[in-house]
């Protein structure tokens, strides 16, 4: 008998990963988060779960005779259910890839396998299920793999962010190291200085003084040199290098040249700001928004002040709210929709196979099962029959999708930002206008 086939097709127009001014756009870039976390989490009952990365200039034809070789390879595992499993997903897998005229532009990932629906399943219950991925970056090299999980490396690679900043705040007080990667900022470490205040106690001559305060400065500044080596060269790999702090250590620490030759020559700005430390690492950043306009951060700062500022104003062009949002986005009048990456909402669309009504609930995740088993319960307003049809979606990909017919812009917001919080407070759901 053979075992129950789900076909999860990744490669809709809503689904391809996509570039946007050197970085992968907001949108993209969350649902291939999403698409790799649940991947992740499949685990299949032996060796029988398969993943394979076709490169954009391999033929398909030379792939699927690749597998037809790997199938009868196959025939050779011991294990009665592993060995029907694994031809299974491979046949599976050679029948998805007919459907293609040609090999895709940056290539084509699959994964397949028979899941069980639950780590308590019994043996027997699995489901065939396939993943297909179009990557927004091209694949590099062929892949054909059998294990027990599905390898999502190759992918992983592909959304990891290639530009990192190193931040460093510093004073004669402390110095604080951060790296800013995406629309991720991450305060790495504080470095305090240990050195004495600039008036001397009785009994010392103000040379004797100053030696000694140099000599802490000096010291200072190579223990900090020292951790910033470490924290950008070794840790992180950085790209740039941006230095920020109030007065003049900063400079003194520059012309020095206490840094590591590396990272004197990836010194991209010195900012003067008020704070130092944790809080002056922020400060660089928005001091250094010229340096650093090309990354997520920055961007979603600019989003996020612009939408704090419309909402504030008596006229401003700016809501907040999930069915205000929907409501303007019907009306075609939103020009930016901004959303937090855990909003945790779903978007059902409830139809009734009797009449052809539609409703469209928004529902949060965590009430997902009783909130569904509510409207399947209740009969259809419009003529009264229970038979119904619930289509569940993503709401960030409900937004994305709707998006598409009036022009609208959708932008994910992290929630690890200062002004992602911020941007929660308002339900982490909200719009820029176009007109009120």
């Amino acid at each position: 008998m053979p075992i129950p086939i789900q076909t999860i097709a990744i490669n809709s127009s809503s689904w391809v990963i996509c570039m946007m001014s050197s970085r992968v756009d907001s949108v993209a870039f969350y649902k291939m988060k999403r698409t790799l976390a649940e991947l992740s989490t499949k685990k299949g009952r032996g060796t029988e779960l398969v993943s394979l990365y076709i490169p954009p200039k391999r033929p398909l034809h030379e792939v699927i005779s690749a597998l037809k070789d790997e199938y009868g390879t196959a025939s050779n595992i011991k294990s009665d259910s592993t060995r029907t499993h694994v031809q299974d997903a491979l046949v599976k897998i050679m029948q998805r890839l007919k459907l293609y005229d040609k090999t895709p532009e940056n290539g084509l990932a699959i994964f397949c396998g028979a899941l069980p629906l639950s780590p308590n399943a019994p043996l027997g219950s699995e489901v065939l299920q396939l993943y297909e991925v179009l990557p927004h970056k091209p694949i590099q090299t062929y892949l054909y793999r059998c294990d027990d999980h599905f390898h999502l490396e190759p992918l992983r690679e592909m959304i990891k962010e290639e530009k990192i900043i190193g931040i460093i705040s510093i004073d004669n007080t402390e110095a604080g190291l951060g790296i800013v990667s995406g629309n991720r900022l991450e305060v790495v470490d504080v470095v305090t200085s240990g050195v004495s205040g600039k008036h001397r106690a009785g009994g010392q001559s103000a040379r004797r003084f100053e030696r000694l305060r140099e000599a802490e400065i000096n010291d200072y500044f190579n223990r900090l040199a020292k951790h910033a080596t470490k924290v950008f060269l070794e840790q992180y790999s950085i790209k740039g290098l941006v230095i920020g702090g109030p007065g003049p250590t900063k400079d003194y620490f520059l012309k020095g040249e206490y840094l590591d030759y590396r990272l004197q020559d990836k010194v991209l700005a010195v900012v003067d700001t008020s704070y130092s430390g944790r809080e002056g690492i922020r400060e660089t950043i928005d001091r250094a928004k010229s340096v650093l306009q090309d990354l997520r951060i920055i961007e979603e700062k600019e989003l996020v002040k612009k939408f704090l500022n419309e909402v504030s104003s008596d006229k401003g062009l700016a809501i907040y709210g999930v069915q205000e949002v929907i409501d303007s986005l019907k009306r075609g009048n939103v020009h930016t929709i901004l959303v937090s990456e855990d909003v945790g909402l779903e978007y059902l669309q409830v139809t009734c196979k009797k009449c052809g009504s539609v409703r469209e609930v928004v529902i949060d995740q965590e009430s997902k099962i009783s909130e569904k088993q509510k409207l399947i319960s209740e009969p259809c307003p419009s003529c009264g029959s229970n038979d119904i049809e619930i289509v569940e979606k993503d709401f960030i990909d409900f937004l994305a999708d709707k998006a598409i017919d009036s022009g609208t812009k959708v932008e994910v917001i992290s929630s690890k930002s200062e002004e992602g919080v911020m941007f929660k407070s308002f339900g982490g759901v909200g719009a820029l206008l176009r007109y009120r």
